[in-house]
């Protein structure tokens, strides 16, 4: 049997600091979607600012982007909005999770992120990879606020927490939180998102504006795109 096998590009940093053509910040689309950005600061598993991550913005392929403002009005209409957490990584972002997934075990960030994985695990069990979907522009990391409190809601897990209490129909995570998990996954499958099991945040726009490259300019939008 022949195998074939589609090819891997993964593009260069590219000049300046405006996105990539096909991408879109998403504020342009739809700026009452919260965006915390989180790999653009030190609350994350790394401890620090990741490479790429020039600012704390959300850029997106701009069918994703438009499928997420559609989502949007969903959860609106039952009190929610929603937030992003991530969205297009860097290839040299994913390259710095990896070496931080190699560096010896930091107590600090291990409490907090993977209490009960041990950190040399975490590549091979599957936590961290050397290629992410997030860098294809099509994949958002996403969770659901409260319209009333302006606070996110409990979702069982933090967001970015390393563990099987993290997999989106866990049954070891109270009722009402497997049930906002449902409310996410609903309204975000309904416009073409497809849930990762294994991390209820993370969702991947399909059909994939770019399904086969892998890009590296930094996360950054140009005048042009404020």
């Amino acid at each position: 049997m022949t195998v074939v096998v589609a090819p891997v590009v993964v593009l260069a940093a590219l000049a300046g600091t405006a996105p990539a053509p096909g991408f879109v910040a998403l504020a342009k689309v739809d700026p009452s979607i919260g965006e915390d950005i989180r790999y653009a600061t030190a609350e994350n598993f790394t401890g620090g600012v990741v490479d790429g991550y020039d600012e704390p913005v959300c850029l997106l392929a701009r069918p994703a982007a438009e499928a997420l403002r559609r989502a949007q009005r969903e959860v609106v209409r039952r009190g929610y909005s929603l937030l992003v957490y991530d969205c297009y990584r860097p290839q040299r972002a994913v390259d710095r999770f990896v070496r931080w997934a190699r560096d010896p075990e930091d107590p600090r960030t291990k409490a907090e992120f993977h209490p009960r994985v041990a950190k040399d695990r975490l590549i091979p069990d599957g936590y961290i990879a050397e290629k992410s979907g997030h860098s294809r522009g099509s994949t958002v990391d996403v969770t659901l606020v409260d319209l009333v409190t302006r606070r996110p809601l409990d979702m069982g897990t933090p967001f970015d927490f390393f563990d099987p209490l993290a997999h989106t129909d866990s049954p070891l995570i109270g009722a009402a939180a497997r049930a906002d998990r449902q409310v996410l996954k609903r309204a975000l499958g309904g416009q073409g998102f497809v849930n990762l099991p294994e991390e209820w945040w993370h969702f991947t726009y399909r059909p994939e504006a770019f399904p086969d490259t892998y890009f590296d300019f930094p996360v950054s939008v140009g005048p042009t795109h404020r």
